[in-house]
């Protein structure tokens, strides 16, 4: 894909997304499953996204998933209370005030910001997981509005059950079917209490869910070493939903940190463009995080953050670090200074980097491969036998200092201040440090290819099977593996991964666009890299076209 003339510097004023219109089109628009099947509720691999003004994220899409979720929750008797958060979307406000008049309608505890203010998914999932140590007979759940990452014109909403982090496939298809039911039957079985009474039910808690992350987090990250090391952290929130816990957390450990930039705007106005010419909030980009970059010999560390908090951006005065090269800097780390059990797990994504499996052999413990999705770690994170669920798109979480629990979904608070750990214990920025395991273990090129693919096309993708491959040979190498379903969890892939010695691909579709992906990685220079590419466009295309 050809880089965007635009891309790294902001958009012109008459580009960004008018927001009024944009509410507008939430409350006026009316999905129309039978002519536009396509505007049916749709969970991906983090929860259901889509945009007012095609009909794909509106008022009627979360009335539907809230009651939905409802009766989930009753069919499942889950009688705790429900953590409610939102980001900094235009989308998400009108989105949260409709999930409340659901849930109060059928009479659940909400349970949410007091001040009517922002929360990251980190933060709902640590409430999720810390209520549930303590009321085992009455669990809580939570709900998170988000499209994450995504452009400052969409909409997202996600569940998460009791466990504390994404749901389970089999729980967002129970809850898509449900809602999409509801959707046909013009919502007649949805339960409905006024917002402005709602408000004034008494089942909403206004509470301080900041303080117990924040006081929590001495428990998980080594603070003292970076206040005492004097390591300096510069933080662009892009305008997300973690905005206010910087200057909390600074203040109350001692941090020499400065929050670069404290704007929050709905149109995300202050961002530069993508690498495709469009807004978007990812913190893995160069582009997207330029500013921060742009002042990057002003701090030892900078840190940046998609909108809801479950992705990390680590600047260094090398510049941005590719997300699978902190992962496996993270890992690396964690192993050699965490006194945690021996038989503990590292989980992966099998679309992440090959360094991170080299890594982990060579301390001695085992690598969980999985899918992609966070939600493949749920249960090793809860139980404590996976020590580290990380995913090739700069998304993690790990355990506490003692080995228990922290979240169990993404957070970037924790990955940007280990990376802060990293320097002040080693001495070495994490960048420092992946050039040395770039010296022990070789130096991969990682890639990742989108094209696009109708419905149709990703089905036949997803239908792929290791007899599709012929070959005996990739890029000159003997086939090592050929996978469909993940060494890990034995979980399918819903596409295919092909092995060799020296490098890898893998392809699927996208969950909640109309694009497959590729994602390539060689241990042999870029030469060898353009033929894994070359060899893999070929056997996809074969396949859907």
């Amino acid at each position: 894909m050809a880089i965007h003339p635009g891309a790294g510097k902001k958009a012109a004023q008459s580009e960004l997304v008018n927001i009024p219109k944009l509410m507008s089109a939430y409350y006026l628009n009316e999905p129309d499953l039978e002519q536009n099947p396509e505007q049916c509720v749709a969970f991906g691999t983090s929860g259901h996204r889509g945009c007012s003004y095609n009909v794909k994220f509106n008022e009627s899409h979360i009335l539907a998933i809230t009651q939905a979720i409802c009766d989930y929750r009753k069919n499942n008797n889950i009688f705790g209370p429900l953590f409610l958060g939102k980001d900094t979307h235009a989308l998400s406000e009108a989105a949260f005030n409709s999930a409340i008049e659901v849930l109060v309608a059928n009479e659940v505890q909400v349970i949410t910001q007091e001040n009517d203010d922002y929360t990251p998914t980190p933060v709902i999932s640590h409430a999720i997981v810390t209520y549930n140590k303590s009321h085992p007979n009455e669990l809580a759940d939570g709900i998170v509005v988000t499209p994450s990452h995504n452009p400052p014109q969409d909409g997202g909403f996600k569940y998460n059950p009791p466990n504390g982090g994404p749901a389970d496939t089999d729980v967002t298809k129970w809850i898509e079917d449900r809602a999409n039911q509801l959707l046909i039957e013009d919502l007649v079985e949805v339960e409905l209490f006024p917002f402005a009474k709602a408000k004034r039910s008494g089942f909403i808690k206004y509470e301080d869910l900041m303080a117990p992350y924040i006081d929590d987090l001495e428990n998980i990250i080594n603070l003292k070493a970076i206040a005492e090391a004097g390591v300096t952290i510069g933080v662009d929130p892009l305008g997300g939903s973690g905005i206010n816990f910087w200057p909390i957390i600074a203040k109350k450990y001692g941090l020499d940190l400065t929050v670069v930039n404290d704007v929050v705007d709905p149109a995300f106005g202050f961002m530069p463009l993508d690498k495709d010419g469009k807004i978007r909030m990812d913190c893995s980009s160069p582009y997207a995080m330029a500013n921060l970059i742009a002042i990057k010999d002003d701090f030892d560390i900078g840190i940046g953050n998609d909108p809801d908090y479950d992705r990390h951006g680590i600047v260094t005065k090398d510049g941005l670090m590719n997300p699978n090269h902190f992962l496996a800097v993270a890992i690396d780390y964690l192993l050699n200074h965490r006194t945690w059990p021996s038989d503990v797990k590292i989980g992966k994504t099998l679309v992440s980097s090959g360094m991170i499996d080299k890594v982990v052999n060579a301390n001695n413990r085992e690598v969980y491969e999985v899918p992609v999705g966070f939600k493949w770690f749920v249960k090793g994170l809860n139980k404590q036998w996976l020590a580290f669920g990380g995913e090739e798109s700069a998304g993690a979480s790990f355990l506490r200092l003692n080995g228990d629990v922290w979240n169990t979904d993404k957070d970037g608070f924790i990955l940007g201040l280990l990376a802060a750990e990293i320097l002040a214990v080693t001495g070495k920025t994490p960048s420092e440090r992946y050039k040395e395991l770039e010296a022990q273990f070789g130096a991969p090129i990682y890639k990742r290819i989108d094209a696009p693919a109708n419905a149709a096309q990703k089905d036949k993708l997803k239908a792929l099977s290791a007899a599709d491959v012929t070959a005996d040979t990739l890029a000159g190498d003997k086939i090592t593996q050929v996978l469909t379903n993940a060494p890990g969890n034995k979980a399918a892939i819903g596409g295919l991964k092909v092995v060799t010695e020296f490098g890898w691909f893998a392809a699927r579709p996208s969950g909640t666009e109309d694009i497959y992906k590729i994602y390539l990685e060689s241990f042999k220079g870029e030469a060898h890299l353009a033929q894994l590419e070359q060899e893999a466009k070929e056997l996809v295309d074969s396949v859907i076209s």
